[in-house]
């Protein structure tokens, strides 16, 4: 599918980095290009249409932090028959290279970046983009046929996109997350599962022990993943991981923390594989790869307490991992930020032995009372920062004092990234102490 977009009128919806990219690549493409954004976020080079409804577009492209769901605007856009696409479709259209996407609820960045790395380390012309902060319509100009186009993608970017096709694609595992975007889980899933084409030449990968990947798609042409023995697949035989029979990496040579990255770990070799990859670039490649930060990220001690930075766990089933790998026993867990629609009985009827828990930020009260219905002692604070300086002042040998929010960062800070980094900062550098309310 082609689109002429010389002299048509086009509304690029929302001004964040990808909305900022669409309108460069537009305007490079001829296209009377204006913008709109519900937070009043400006393009600096183009017209900002403070009432979008009140003019006619050709086309309409929509950023992937546009909330779809009772969105008026879009609504209207989509009854009066404009077209509307995503900035992920906008930008597949101009492509010329393999596409190898990427979705899941949590791992998504990790395995990205790890595929990145593996093909790079190939010596293959390599492009990461998408959701890892680099929008794919800000690079896809430069592809050609070569070209491995290493994208992650979210369900926002997928919510809207029709047009959209990965050559090779890997669902990691889903979980209930971005319920405040979705009706519901059911629907979560159907966004998710649009990044499988059912185009015949299309490869897949899927993680063979979530119970909500596992039949996304029954086909030949699936490649799974697993800890477990399969009779073909990734998985984990004699404390390595092989591929079929090749024995790919030994998982003591795996650089990276927890029991999610060796998932992590086996999703890149299956897409690495798929691409033919040899295994010892493979290996290669994993061994000397830097986890991206605030993902489990283990930031070292204070007084004899062992710290970890997993900020960018703003769901659940994310938290319950990270309490998997780093162990119960011990643990300072702190909770807290803007919820996503979840309620958190999931952490706590599991009858854990943590240490405490800290609750804080707007859905931090919500916390604590979930966490006392379950016979815990869970402490209270406003914001984060309140709660890292006492988790940093009373910290002592044996703990292990882990940030897993399990919810958005949005209530305190601009992304999940800052919320991170606020967090080393306090713990590993601020003196003053603070008291607790509850």
């Amino acid at each position: 599918m082609k689109i002429n977009f010389r002299g048509k009128k086009v509304l690029v919806y929302g001004m964040g980095v990808s909305g900022q990219s669409a309108s460069k690549l537009l305007h490079e493409e001829g296209a009377c290009v204006s913008v709109y954004d519900d937070e009043n976020r400006f393009g600096a080079f183009f017209p900002f249409e403070s009432s979008p409804m009140s003019k006619k577009y050709d086309i309409v492209v929509v950023s992937p932090g546009v909330k779809v769901l009772g969105n008026k605007i879009l609504s209207y856009f989509i009854l009066s028959k404009t077209k509307v696409i995503s900035e992920l479709d906008l930008a597949y259209l101009f492509n010329k290279g393999k596409i190898i996407g990427i979705t899941g609820t949590n791992g998504k960045t990790t395995v990205t970046s790890l595929v990145g790395e593996i093909f790079k380390k190939a010596g293959r012309e390599t492009f990461v983009c998408g959701n890892i902060g680099l929008p794919f319509s800000s690079i896809v100009k430069n592809s050609t046929k070569v070209s491995n186009i290493v994208c992650e993608v979210s369900n926002l970017q997928l919510e809207l996109s029709s047009i959209f096709q990965a050559d090779i694609c890997a669902v990691l595992n889903l979980a209930p997350d971005h319920l405040d975007r979705h009706e519901s889980f059911d629907e979560y899933v159907r966004v998710k599962k649009k990044i499988i084409s059912g185009k015949r030449k299309q490869r897949v990968v899927l993680n063979y022990d979530d119970k909500n990947t596992r039949n996304l798609i029954i086909s030949k042409n699936v490649l799974y993943f697993s800890k477990n023995m399969l009779k073909k697949g990734i998985f984990i035989k004699n404390n390595a991981i092989y591929h079929n029979k090749t024995k790919i990496i030994s998982l003591l040579d795996i650089p990276l923390f927890g029991e999610k990255n060796i998932e992590n770990v086996m999703a890149a070799v299956a897409l690495a594989v798929i691409n033919k990859v040899k295994p010892n670039v493979i290996k290669e490649a994993i061994m000397s790869f830097k986890a991206p930060a605030h993902r489990l990220e283990y930031l070292g001690e204070i007084n004899g307490a062992i710290v970890f930075d997993d900020s960018k766990a703003t769901n659940i089933a994310s938290t319950l991992g990270a309490i998997e790998s780093v162990g119960e026993r011990g643990l300072v867990l702190l909770l807290g930020g803007q919820n996503k629609d979840f309620e958190f009985d999931e952490i706590f009827d599991k009858g854990y032995s943590f240490e405490t828990v800290l609750c804080f930020g707007a859905c931090g009260q919500e916390i604590f009372d979930c966490a006392v219905k379950y016979g815990y002692s869970p402490k209270f604070f406003v914001t984060m920062k309140e709660a890292v300086r006492y988790a940093r002042d009373n910290a002592k040998e044996g703990q292990k004092i882990l940030l897993s929010p399990s919810c958005a960062s949005f209530d305190e800070f601009d992304n999940y990234a800052v919320r991170g980094q606020v967090f080393k900062e306090i713990i590993l550098g601020e003196t003053e102490k603070i008291e607790f309310q509850g």
